[in-house]
């Protein structure tokens, strides 16, 4: 029996006398209210799309807005993934939208300010791994598209140590006309020969004498390696002969450089075999792309016994498709003509046409990540080269890329060519540097040898 409350709406005392009545009602007026809220929300949801690529849930906006649509564009050419396409452009997004909210304009923006970010991004979310290179990317290609200018940073005031090696190294360049590679090998020696005399006081190359050269040059051939002793030792007397060019030294110290034993061809070359190139050449799966990418660089080094360096330097228009021939840049900027056999042109276009990503750069070998460009050095060959032989189980001589060079030379030798043909194969400029491939022909040595005095044994 209901007791009857007076003084109450009937729809109230109704909910009171059935809870579960109540409880419907009042998720009925919840979802009513959700419902509400959802259209709004429809109403106002937008979705911002850039390049048909990046969906983001909110308008772009700061500093950085009119330029993320091309920034996008310009990541997606560079070779990367969409889904860190996305990431980039989010973080991008974000950066922008904190920029505008500190008042930082758009010239001023500065990797300072990414720091920063980061930083403020940190205490509120966890952090990617790839966040910051991100922001990296961003700031080089605002400054690569001339919108954020690169401030110049003022360079520390060079010692007295650093202007003469810098003098130095300006007369190698500017008067003697040195490779680079030479410059780049020379100038640490002579820096370290100065720091070790005169440490950061004042250069006064009048006060050296023969002892201080014949000192430095003991301690250091202890811990170097014959060649780099005698490349120390080389520099040395190219230095002392620049001093007294210069008026700076009266006497010939060039002279008291000591000389470092470096005798050549004490060692036969380390050449990979016949059997071990068609082994590693047959464990290539040419069915991917980089596979046939690497299959086509091992080729290379193979068959024609190019450097590193060259490979990795070749261009579109170095191969002459029409007549087969292939334009080699060398050493010290020397190029010769090698003929293209078919094996190795069907190899490189196939690489060509189902393998190398599309890129702007002109090299013919890219890496296979992003960004997408040429190899930075003959360090990625080598790289490639060690890799591919520890995939396929082979013990060769070495793990470097110049045994195919050597392998190559001795298997002409083998065969009846000259040391003459070998070395323009190779494209050496002087026979002595292909004489060393005289000591791997084991048959005509045999006919050089003389009788044991004993009679044989």
């Amino acid at each position: 029996m209901f007791l009857k409350i007076q003084g109450i709406p009937a729809h109230f005392a109704a909910s009171l006398r059935n809870p579960r009545s109540r409880l419907f009602e009042n998720r009925c007026a919840l979802r009513r209210k959700r419902e509400e809220l959802d259209t709004v929300g429809k109403e106002f949801r937008v979705k911002y799309v850039i390049n048909d690529q990046v969906v983001l849930s909110r308008p772009l906006e700061g500093p950085l807005a009119a330029h993320i649509a091309s920034f996008a564009r310009w990541t997606r050419e560079q070779g990367y993934a969409l889904c860190t396409l996305r990431r980039q452009v989010l973080i991008a997004a974000c950066f922008s939208r904190w920029l505008g909210q500190n008042g930082v304009r758009l010239r001023n923006v500065s990797f300072q300010h990414a720091e920063r970010y980061l930083r403020y991004r940190r205490r509120r979310v966890r952090l990617n791994r790839g966040d910051a290179a991100a922001l990296r990317h961003l700031i080089e290609f605002l400054k690569r598209e001339g919108v954020i200018l690169a401030k110049k940073v003022a360079a520390p005031r060079p010692t007295a140590v650093e202007r003469c090696a810098q003098e130095y190294e300006r007369y190698l360049r500017e008067e003697r006309v040195l490779a680079t590679a030479t410059i780049l090998n020379y100038v640490p020696f002579i820096r370290c020969f100065l720091k070790d005399r005169f440490g950061n006081g004042t250069i006064r190359l009048l006060r050296l004498c023969a002892g201080d050269v014949i000192r430095f040059v003991q301690r250091q051939a202890r811990r170097l390696r014959p060649k780099r002793a005698k490349l120390l030792t080389s520099a040395l007397r190219s230095f002392l002969q620049y001093a007294r060019y210069r008026g700076e030294v009266t006497v010939d110290l060039a002279a008291a450089v000591p000389i470092v034993p470096n005798w050549s061809m004490t060692s036969l070359p380390r050449a990979i075999g016949p059997d071990q190139v068609h082994q590693l050449l047959n464990s290539i799966n040419r069915r991917t792309a980089i596979g046939r990418r690497d299959y086509a660089i091992l080729l290379l080094l193979a068959r024609l016994g190019l450097r590193s360096g060259e490979v990795v330097f070749l261009e579109l228009d170095d191969i002459d498709w029409n007549v087969g021939r292939l334009c080699v840049h060398g050493k010290k900027g020397q190029r010769s003509q090698l003929p293209l056999p078919t094996e190795l042109g069907k190899a490189i276009a196939a690489y060509l046409r189902r393998g190398r990503p599309v890129s702007a750069s002109r090299r013919v070998f890219l890496r296979a990540k992003a960004p997408i460009r040429g190899f930075q050095g003959a360090s990625g060959i080598s790289s490639l080269v060690r890799h591919s032989l520890k995939r396929a189980g082979i013990n060769a001589p070495t793990f470097g890329a110049h045994q195919f060079r050597h392998g190559l030379a001795t298997e002409m030798l083998r065969q009846g060519a000259s040391l003459r043909e070998i070395g323009e194969v190779l494209g050496h400029r002087h026979p002595q540097t292909t004489s060393i491939y005289a000591k791997v022909d084991i048959t005509a040595l045999r006919t050089l040898a003389l009788r044991w005095p004993g009679g044989p044994r």
